[in-house]
């Protein structure tokens, strides 16, 4: 009996925990301006060359979004639009890995004139993933003729861990960089219903990493580190 209300409270105060993330931004602009004009566009692609590098799409059109809201003079292409468009120049394995081999891809042509047209300025790549880095806890569910439940609680932590680097078309150029890092804790109490109570850690990164890049391209920020 004794343990059993133990739990109870255990489980109702897990209740009222919330799921917490903590992220780091770290960022360089690697040249003083970042020119954006009205009509420009920009692409924002993920890194996806090896099993281990899977940027998630959901990410990558997170940050898209974040930008087409903050940056209102710049269309913002979406990825598989844009993969489709030129196939196979930035499928998985013969996507430019640097701004140079970009500009190798630009000699063909085809592929220029359709970059020309679409009036796309910078290219913007995100590499990284988010992991279950932790976990701890059981949960046990039962089924009985008076009916069932769940009992236990269970925790475990999320790592959300992304790069984004930024391309200038006209001087292909990296210009700046942003990374993130997030770590978020979820929980689990169960006392016959499981209530989730978990840490957003993959939105929380995009709102962190989107909200730098807009101010990226802002042209009052000041605030951004300048590499020599």
């Amino acid at each position: 009996m004794k343990q059993n209300l133990k739990f109870i409270s255990t489980a109702a105060a897990l209740v009222f925990l919330s799921a917490c993330t903590t992220i780091n931004i770290d960022h360089v602009r690697l040249k003083d301006t970042a020119e954006l004009k009205k009509g420009d566009a920009m692409v924002v692609l993920g890194r996806h060359q090896t099993a281990e590098i899977q940027t998630e799409a959901s990410l990558v059109s997170c940050i898209g979004g974040r930008l087409a809201r903050g940056t209102g003079e710049v269309r913002i292409i979406p990825e598989s639009e844009f993969v489709d468009s030129f196939y196979p120049w930035f499928e998985a394995r013969t996507a430019p890995l640097h701004p140079k081999k970009l500009r190798k891809v630009l000699d063909q042509p085809l592929v220029a004139e359709k970059i020309k047209a679409l009036n796309i300025r910078y290219f913007v790549w995100v590499e990284g993933s988010t992991e279950r880095t932790n976990s701890a806890g059981s949960m046990t569910c039962s089924v009985g003729p008076g009916g069932g439940g769940c009992f236990g609680f269970g925790t475990w932590e999320d790592t959300s861990d992304y790069e984004t680097t930024i391309w200038d078309l006209e001087t292909f150029t990296e210009v700046g960089r942003v990374s993130t890092e997030a770590v978020g804790t979820s929980y689990m109490p169960a006392f016959v219903i499981p209530i989730p109570l978990l840490a957003q850690v993959e939105g929380d990164a995009c709102q962190g990493m989107g909200n730098q890049l807009v101010r990226f391209f802002s042209k009052d920020d000041t605030a951004l580190k300048t590499s020599p």
